[in-house]
């Protein structure tokens, strides 16, 4: 009751008092908080209520809403006349007031350096849209977060602004396009990928990967591609690297004979010896291998220690990535991950990634979100290696992409992806052309050259292998790629494919193909992406799951085929392939 009295008591000492007068009363009792450092946060509270409702009409409301924003963010305050300051260790905001309460204009400035117009944060505050305002002041915060004393601060900034600028010069070296694309050719071509410039809010990036399954607006497309990107910034270090202070590029810039920017030793420019180092922050985190990671490292001066990383299978990573890992199904053993997916024309794909092999400690993977690095002659070869995960990744995780089939019919089709090496994997399959298994390797070698070899029983035709490979590189989808290839086989029994036949010309007179990622486009994908379906003999070695593919397939599951030394081109112990697809004899028709 006594509570009860005390509240109407205020209610009726502040019926007729005005918001203006409450609002400047908390004010009042903010500033006379017992702990100085921290105002009570049930007032700070209230004042954040009271400025919701309040209406910023007037020069002052203004100056408090902006005060208390920089509160907010930890920065100081100061006013001049009809000109806020909100202050930090590295930076400073510049507000200039209408006496309505608008704003005129708003600056932001590195202390020591001029200040610039910021449009973004201008049209906040004309909007009256604080909440994000505030936001925004926060990334301005993160940007200048630089660790040491003022004058390591000033040092550090000093020497990541002369590191953008070097950025920006490699990119704009004249180099030889790639792609028909300039945006896309820029992105996945460009010695340092395509720079959007440091604004007043952001700092440099680089978006340096996205999978060709962004251009082409089909419903081929699997997967929905996401441009692959890292901000430029500074971090600080354990132990102290050599820095930059001034531009390392040799003026003008040259070229070496393998076409790569050529920089000056730090020793012939001005560097000083600082606790930090550079940093890619990795916008998304990208999941990286084992042997990735060892490359990461041999290339940069700075040490990704290990005690951060968490390491896992790298399908596992991928699937926690992906929107359909919450929508696996458990059918079969829980190490097993099992995806259906539908594509175009009503065809269903099952895809089984056995997860003890991929255990293998080749595919023992991590997730990285920033890569620390101490020269920019280090950027375009940790980009290239980037590029190179980011393409196997697309690869494989196309096997489970977010566009799952949650009906609980059967499936057309079904798929065992293996590991063969740290950048191949391979794809065993019931043949349409024939009742055997037959295997497609495929190997990332980089991000812009795949290759695809099949293996079976009678598949002889090179132009087959070369056809698949401009697909996989057009489309980046594992399941596009063998719904062309399995329409492919099929049309082998009704008219075999030329062994003489170029590659270009069966694409372009292909009317079977059921879409314009695979066929329509498919002669322009010659063009654009000339690939040799070859594999080197000193690449790899012919994978075992091939091999024991062809085995099973005549030893095994159908004893009836031609079993002849001769047609075995790759004799092996006979070992299961697939063997949850088999049926109690070891065929698979009650499945395929």
């Amino acid at each position: 009751m006594k509570s009860k009295s005390i509240i109407s008591d205020l209610h009726l000492k502040f019926a007729e008092k005005t918001w203006n007068e409450t609002f400047q009363l908390v004010r009042r009792c903010m500033d006379k908080s017992r702990d100085e450092s921290k105002p009570c946060e049930l007032l700070v509270r209230s004042l954040e209520r009271l400025q919701q409702v309040f209406h910023v009409s007037s020069m002052n409301t203004m100056k408090s809403r902006l005060e208390l924003i920089a509160k907010q963010q930890g920065m100081g305050f100061h006013i001049t006349e009809a000109t806020c300051y909100l202050t930090a260790d590295l930076f400073y905001l510049e507000v200039v007031l209408l006496p309505c309460g608008g704003v005129e204009d708003v600056k932001v400035a590195p202390h020591g350096g001029s200040p610039a117009p910021s449009e973004s944060l201008l049209q906040l505050l004309r909007s009256k849209n604080f909440a994000e305002f505030s936001v925004k002041l926060a990334g301005l915060s993160t940007r200048y977060n630089i660790p040491g004393d003022n004058e390591v601060k000033l040092k550090l900034l000093t020497s990541l602004q002369c590191l953008w600028k070097d950025l920006q010069q490699i990119s704009h070296l004249q180099r030889e396009p790639k792609d028909s694309d300039p945006k896309v050719d820029l992105i996945n071509n460009g010695r340092v990928g395509c720079l959007i410039a440091g604004k007043e809010d952001c700092p440099l990036t680089i978006q340096f990967y996205i999978s060709p399954t962004n251009e082409m607006n089909t419903s081929d497309s699997l997967t929905g591609a996401v441009v692959q990107a890292a901000q430029v910034t500074v971090g600080v270090s354990d132990v102290t690297h050599n820095l930059q202070m001034a531009s390392v590029i040799p003026q003008p810039p040259q070229l070496d004979p393998q076409g790569c920017p050529a920089f000056l030793p730090l020793s012939q420019a001005p560097h000083e010896m600082l606790p930090a180092c550079f940093l890619l922050r990795l916008q998304p985190a990208v999941p990286v291998t084992v042997s990735f990671v060892d490359k990461l490292r041999q290339i940069t001066d700075a040490i990704i220690p290990d005690v951060d990383l968490q390491w896992a299978p790298l399908p596992k990573l991928l699937m926690s990535r992906s929107q359909s890992a919450s929508s696996r199904e458990e059918s079969m053993d829980e190490q097993d991950a099992v995806f259906t997916l539908p594509l175009p024309g009503g065809v269903r794909h099952s895809y089984i990634l056995p997860g003890a092999a991929w255990e293998v400690p080749a595919q023992r993977s991590t997730v990285v979100d920033r890569i620390p690095f101490t020269l920019p002659a280090h950027v375009p070869a940790l980009l290239e290696l980037l590029r190179h995960q980011c393409a196997f990744n697309t690869l494989l995780g196309s096997c489970f992409a977010s566009q799952r089939d949650r009906t609980s019919s059967a499936c057309d089709l079904h798929f065992e992806v293996l590991p063969e090496s740290e950048t191949s994997f391979s794809v065993t399959f019931h043949r349409p052309d024939a009742d055997s298994l037959a295997v497609l390797l495929v190997n990332v070698r980089d991000s812009r050259q795949i290759s695809c070899t099949l293996f079976g029983e009678g598949i002889e035709d090179p132009s087959l292998a070369e056809y698949i490979s401009t697909v996989m590189m057009r489309c980046m989808s594992v399941p596009v790629t063998l719904r062309t290839l399995h329409i492919k086989l099929a049309d082998i029994t009704s008219a075999p494919l030329s062994p003489r036949r170029p590659a270009t010309t069966e694409a372009e007179n292909d009317h079977s193909a059921p879409s314009s990622t695979t066929v329509t486009d498919t002669s322009s994908a010659l063009t654009t992406f000339p690939q040799s379906a070859s594999v080197p003999e000193d690449d790899f070695s012919v994978p075992g799951s091939a091999c024991h593919a062809v085995s099973v397939a005549k030893s095994e599951l159908l004893p009836e085929i031609n079993t002849s030394p001769a047609v075995t081109l790759y004799p092996v112990i006979p070992a299961g392939v697939c063997p949850h697809w088999m049926t109690r004899n070891g065929h698979l028709s009650e499945l395929i």
